[in-house]
Formats: C-alpha cells, structure tokens, sequence
C-alpha cells in the first residue's frame, strides 16, 4: 500500500478494551491504522440500460489500487447505494473484492433509519473481506442525540468488523454532535467518524478531544487541506474517483507536514471540486471519468446526467488538469 510509513502508530485502550467483535481485535492487535489517508467513495458504473456495468467497475478497482489510494469504499452516497438492490450491492461488494485480491482495506456502506432492521442485516450480511462498516445517521426520521447514541451502539454491539460512524447533516438532517461522537469513540467497536457538517468549530472539538485511536476523516474534499491541518486524518473522496493520484499526493503531503507543497496541489484541483457537486453526486465525477474511459456517465432516477453547460466547464477542467 502506498505510503505506508503513515500507517504506525501505537493503540491504546482499544487494544485492552473487551469486545464481543474478535475481528475488531485482530485488526486492532496488527496495531495498523489503515483509514488513514485517501478512501475513496466508488461510483457504480452502469450500462445504458442502467444495469451495472462490471467490466467497467473491474476497471475503475483497477485504475483506483493503481493510483496510490489507500483504501476503496463500496456503496456509500456516492455509489449511488440507494438506487440499487440488496443482491446488486452484494454483486458490487463481490467484485470489488475479486479485483482488489487483499491488496488495500474495504470499507461498505450499511447504515438506515430503522435500527432494528439494520442490527438484523448486520447479523447475517457476508462481510468476509471487509475491513469496516460505513453508517450513516439515522435519516429522515430527526432522531435526538440520545437517540443517535443508542442507535449507533446497537449497530456497533451488532456488527462482526468495525464501524465507521457518518455525519451529513446536509443529507440526513440529523447532525451527530461532537458529545455524542466522543461518547461513541469509547466504544471498541467504532473507529472513526466520517464528518461532513462542514463546521470547523465542529469537527475541531472532535479532534481536539478525542482518543488517540479514533480518527476523524473529512467528507468534504475541498476542505481537506484545512481539515488535516487542524488535525484530521485524510479523507473519504469523491473527487479521487477521477484523480486519485493528485489527491493521494496532497492528502499525504498535508499529513507529513509538507503544507507548501499540499497547498500547491490543493488550489490545482479546488476549483474542478464544486463543479462535480453543482448538479447533483455522482452526476458530475461521472462526467469526468467519462473523458477518460473509465465509466460511462450513466446515473439512476433520480439522479440525471448533467447539463450541456457544466458538461463544457468540466471538459475545460479536464483539459487544464492534464497538464
């Protein structure tokens, strides 16, 4: 795995923490931090009759291991998890894996509104081969922090690998607060958290007071930079489906210290970053990643592919990012 010198690092009370989840403690015991770092959110490419397009998702696996990403996350928002069935999400997951042969860590998206269906599915999912769990706040249905709590420590006590908890207010309308992110850190079972409130002062206080073995890892690709200036641990990417290898390369620059070096990178690619959100994600990467035939830029109801106009400003993008 490339850059792997950012993997060290002692564990502390989770190493000695009982838990029920003997993966989790295995994972913990190698005393390897691989979620550090560049995760990228895999589109799910689809034919024109909106199948999913395999060969094409061989393809990207591929071209995301080659381009020094550390580790592939599998249906979370972006690979458009919503629109696909239970069995599709499964064939996903399968082939991902088949391509990745071991070589970087795979995290899945499996989160809901309704606990007790979520704590069933966790208890008879297939996860052999996944490093983690992404799961996003309970949406719609505006739970309480204490209600958040007690939702995320039932997904921890149920699942077999650990979790990753996933804050979008902006998507969910229920922001996890930082109380109760720290209060869920002490559970053995959850790692990190990704965090996209877009608020510093939120994602600060996390950082400042969290365990050392908890990571907080950006959700937002054009604040990173700052994100792991103030002490975050990389991110989980939209923009590093299209440009793994420029965003790898600043994500770790910034985490070694290197910030002339990270910011130079980071205003290369900031002004490409709204583009691809303007009109809806994965419509806008997948455009992109169209221009250099590695998926078609197919999207499911609702979802649309994007305007003529945003599909010129990207090609420009695309042309100046070459370079």
């Amino acid at each position: 795995m490339a850059f792997s010198y950012l993997f060290g690092g002692s564990i502390n009370k989770k190493l000695t923490a009982k838990s029920h989840n003997p993966n989790a403690k295995k994972m913990l015991d190698a005393g390897i931090n691989k979620l550090k770092g560049l995760g990228v959110a895999m589109v799910t490419p689809f034919k024109q009759d909106l199948s999913i397009d395999f060969d094409d998702l061989r393809k990207l696996t591929e071209y995301l291991i080659e381009n020094h990403v550390d580790y592939l996350v599998v249906m979370g928002t972006t690979g458009e998890s919503v629109t696909l069935t239970n069995e599709e999400k499964h064939q996903v997951l399968e082939t991902v894996k088949e391509v990745n042969e071991g070589r970087l860590p795979i995290v899945f998206g499996a989160g809901s509104n309704n606990t007790a269906q979520l704590v069933k599915s966790l208890k008879t999912m297939d996860l052999n081969g996944v490093y983690a769990i992404l799961s996003v706040a309970p949406y719609y249905n505006k739970p309480t922090q204490e209600g958040l709590y007690q939702h995320f420590v039932e997904v921890a006590n149920a699942s077999p690998i650990p979790v990753v908890l996933y804050n979008v207010p902006g998507r969910t309308s229920s922001n996890i607060l930082p109380p109760t992110i720290l209060k869920l850190a002490k559970h053995p079972n959850i790692i990190a958290v990704k965090e996209a409130s877009g608020n510093f002062d939120q994602f600060m206080e996390i950082i400042g007071n969290k365990p050392d073995d908890f990571l907080c890892i950006s959700g937002d690709d054009g604040i990173t930079l700052p994100f792991i200036a103030t002490g975050g641990d990389g991110v989980i990417s939209v923009l590093g489906n299209a440009y793994p290898k420029l965003f790898s390369e600043m994500v770790h620059k910034a985490l070694i210290g290197k910030f002339n070096k990270a910011r130079k990178l980071h205003y290369r690619l900031l002004p490409v970053i709204p583009m691809l959100f303007s009109e809806g994600n994965p419509a806008g990467v997948k455009e992109i990643m169209k221009m250099m035939d590695i998926c078609k830029n197919h999207v499911r109801l609702p979802l649309v592919t994007i305007s003529k106009g945003l599909k010129g400003d990207l090609a420009k993008e695309f042309e100046r990012l070459i370079f």
